[in-house]
């Protein structure tokens, strides 16, 4: 048994290893890459970062070398090459990269999520188990030998540009199948599958992702997930880790900070843009979420 252990961890060593001088070489400078297979992309960061804010699609992330800290709601998240995360539904989130260097550099494989794709995999081989109660929409799992042997093969096909066409597309059904056999592929289920119960909060998440802008009215809401009202509060603050109203709260939030720093509109042309009535209001929620007042905060970043 410890010759075999031994054996599994030389072999993720190996695995490991020339993920890292393959993105290193191909990827050499800090930035976010699109590659040739189309839901997989690769971040690579040469410092410790601040913190993000982002609204995160569903993803795999693999950290191939470095250690980054995820946040969502009040919940901490803290992962690294020895375990992936997995984000099963649109949430947002904050992170920062905790290990980086120049010589070191922070690698990370995301490989962005088709529920389509997943479901025709759960087709032919359905999970175990679907829980009755659902999930947090996030988690880690320990890496293993396979999956990462799967990303490997994934990634060297960027080396041979005319074998993905034919060969990608089986290594992404491989990977979803790896996942969904996994200890938390269940959640994933949840989100592929039209009528589960945490496909109905997806519903409702992605209304709220599209409607932002507008008044909450939780009876609307309830209606478009086909929940009832206090059903699906439990429900979504079990998926996401917030209510329906913080969620809104911070996609609002982090459209007004987009809005200031990429389009360069000022502090109340952003706040009644989000959808906020009262500037005030918008200040004051917007210091507790980034730390400063708006105008500060703007005035921080663009001098850093």
């Amino acid at each position: 048994m410890a010759q075999n252990d031994a054996f599994l961890l030389q072999t993720t060593a190996l695995y490991r290893g020339e993920l890292v001088r393959s993105l290193t070489e191909r990827f050499n400078a800090p930035g976010v890459y699109e590659t040739a297979i189309a839901p997989l992309h690769v971040i690579r960061m040469d410092a410790p970062s601040d913190i993000i804010h982002t609204v995160h699609k569903p993803a795999l992330c693999l950290i191939v070398q470095g250690q980054k800290e995820v946040g969502l709601g009040e919940d901490r998240y803290l992962y690294d090459p020895l375990n992936y995360l997995v984000v099963s539904v649109t949430l947002p989130v904050s992170g920062r990269v905790l290990t980086a260097s120049a010589q070191a550099p922070y690698l990370c494989i995301r490989l962005d999520f088709e529920p389509t794709e997943l479901a025709q995999v759960i087709a032919d081989a359905p999970p175990a188990g679907v829980p009755d109660e659902p999930e947090r929409g996030l988690f880690l799992e320990q890496i293993d030998v396979s999956l990462l042997e799967t990303m490997l093969r994934l990634v060297r096909l960027l080396e041979s540009p005319r074998d993905i066409g034919m060969l990608a597309p089986l290594a992404l059904r491989e990977l979803h199948y790896r996942l969904l056999r996994g200890v938390h592929g269940r959640r994933l289920y949840e989100l592929a599958m039209g009528d589960s119960q945490t496909r109905r909060v997806s519903k409702a998440i992605d209304w709220l992702n599209n409607h932002y802008t507008q008044p909450l009215r939780i009876e609307e809401l309830a209606r478009i997930a086909n929940l009832g009202s206090s059903t699906l509060h439990h429900r979504f603050k079990a998926v996401t880790a917030m209510s329906p109203l913080q969620y809104q709260k911070q996609l609002r939030l982090q459209e007004a900070r987009r809005l200031m720093l990429g389009e360069g509109l000022d502090v109340s042309s952003a706040c009644y843009r989000v959808g906020y009535e009262s500037p005030s209001q918008f200040s004051r929620e917007y210091s507790r979420q980034f730390g400063c007042a708006p105008s500060r905060d703007i005035g921080l970043v663009r001098r850093t």
